[in-house]
């Protein structure tokens, strides 16, 4: 409940940032690596950079706006469950209402006592001080964010492109921009959740360059 709230007010949490992150790299590799080194000439390389841009950009709002309206239901969803658990008439139903709205790992430390100290004092807070959850500024800042990640992902990927004007060279400085932001953006991860960081960076590289090879592959 609460604790959802939280996390949403802090626009992105760090495995969130990584996650989008990850989406835009991936995005514009599926571009980058579809490009011939022996036959793309400057107008594939305009072309590929329109695309890899315009497709980012493009998902990079659809992806803010996903965002935006998964948080507004988790929120809401969290204030129907302290609503359903003020109105309910039935102490033992409330608990198991209450039960069911807090995580499993803290329902299993606390016991019948405790639910019923939880339900008392929801129970005495004045329903003005819970006001249903409204779409803000701090909902617009959290979809822009995520547009923004999510495009800004594509550029440095998209530089070597534009500074070098031989494409094998270019082609390469791109792909060890990339493999470079892949391993951080595990690594960071592996900080988030407590992994090893060379570890996960690994893990990301590999899998990074899989999901890239199989959206190829498939047309992506």
């Amino acid at each position: 409940m609460a604790w959802r709230t939280r996390r949403f007010q802090q626009i992105l949490e760090p495995a969130d940032r990584i996650a989008e992150v990850m989406f835009g790299l991936i995005m514009a590799l599926t571009f980058t690596g579809s490009l011939s080194i022996s036959d793309a000439g400057r107008n594939d390389v305009r072309a590929m950079l329109i695309g890899a841009l315009g497709c980012n950009i493009a998902w990079g709002l659809i992806d803010g706006i996903f965002y935006v309206m998964i948080g507004f239901a988790d929120r809401r969803g969290d204030s129907l469950a302290v609503q359903a658990v003020r109105e309910a008439t039935d102490p033992a139903q409330a608990r198991q209402l209450l039960s069911k709205a807090l995580p499993d790992e803290v329902v299993a430390v606390l016991t019948d006592e405790q639910l019923e100290r939880v339900r008392v004092r929801l129970s005495d807070v004045p329903a003005a001080a819970m006001p249903p959850p409204r779409m803000g500024v701090r909902d617009l800042l959290a979809g822009l964010g995520v547009a923004c990640l999510v495009f800004g992902s594509t550029l440095p990927i998209a530089l070597p492109f534009l500074v070098f004007h031989e494409v094998p060279l270019a082609m390469r400085v791109s792909n060890g921009i990339a493999i470079a932001m892949l391993f951080v953006a595990g690594a960071l991860y592996a900080r988030a959740v407590g992994g090893r960081g060379w570890l996960i960076g690994s893990i990301m590289v590999v899998l990074g360059c899989v999901l890239v090879a199989m959206t190829i592959a498939l047309g992506g």
